[in-house]
């Protein structure tokens, strides 16, 4: 017989594995598994970190995610490498699948950034 157990005349019942189960519930209801093919398009996760300067852009207003790419091969279970363009030569094209955001529009409709002509006005 345990201690608290002879003192109390109950086992004891610890918080910590509550917690843990309970954790455990919440992370599996949000998580969803992301399985993605070759040839599919994915956005890259560049979220903004205070003084970290990442591809070229600096501070909050930093777009979170850029692209859409290419997946051009799958590197293990959570492993793809990516088709980048030659402006992010420096950057290695392999990234953990945490890193993508899976693409769901239609790629036509994709106007590149430098196409677009802005105004004096801050029109387009």
């Amino acid at each position: 017989m345990a201690l608290y157990e002879a003192l109390y005349g109950r086992r004891y019942r610890s918080p910590i594995g509550w917690f843990k189960s309970r954790q455990k519930s919440y992370t599996n209801v949000r998580r969803r598994d992301l399985e993605l093919e070759v040839d599919d398009w994915v956005y890259l996760k560049v979220s903004p970190m205070k003084g970290v300067m990442r591809f070229g852009k600096k501070g909050k207003l930093s777009p979170r995610h850029i692209g859409p790419y290419r997946i051009s091969k799958r590197i293990g279970n959570v492993a793809y490498e990516l088709e980048l363009p030659q402006k992010l030569a420096v950057v290695h094209p392999i990234f953990h699948i945490s890193m993508l955001k899976k693409c769901m529009r239609d790629l036509s409709l994709i106007i590149p950034t430098e196409d677009i002509g802005i105004k004096d006005s801050l029109s387009y």
